[in-house]
């Protein structure tokens, strides 16, 4: 195995590993459907109704295709954004009452560490699949 098929094989499992919480996660959200629109009504997000569907579909969609290596810089970009607001949107631990609080603080910085390594994807992508117009 060269350097180069090192530096593909550790990306892949990058990506997977990655990609795993949101594919676990936007599945379990579609099984648990209407129980999982109430707590997005509780959170008091906006238009629960067209945004959960959408979060299944990045959830989902951006998991599959960051295993797959499709536009790893836009994909790991979107997911990144989207990790960051649910950290501050559904893991508040500053608002936390105490028996919430540890887990919640847990929640937001595990967030924050996945943004990190969102930006590690997006720094070392390879060239030919940064570039918008490129296949890949």
């Amino acid at each position: 195995m060269t350097t180069n098929d090192s530096s593909r094989g550790g990306a892949l499992a990058a990506r997977v590993l990655m990609a795993v919480i949101f594919l676990v996660a936007g599945v379990r959200k579609l099984m648990t459907y209407g129980a999982t629109l109430g707590y997005f009504g509780k959170l008091g997000i906006p238009l629960a109704d067209v945004v959960l569907p959408l979060t299944i579909a990045l959830e989902v969609g951006g998991g599959l295709l960051l295993i797959a290596g499709w536009r790893v810089q836009w994909v790991a970009s979107a997911l990144a954004l989207f990790t960051l607001a649910t950290a501050f949107t559904a893991h508040a631990f500053w608002a936390a009452d105490a028996a919430q609080f540890a887990g919640q603080l847990n929640n937001f910085l595990k967030n924050v560490a996945m943004v990190g390594g969102f930006l590690l994807l997006i720094v070392h992508a390879p060239a030919g699949r940064r570039r918008a117009g490129a296949p890949g």
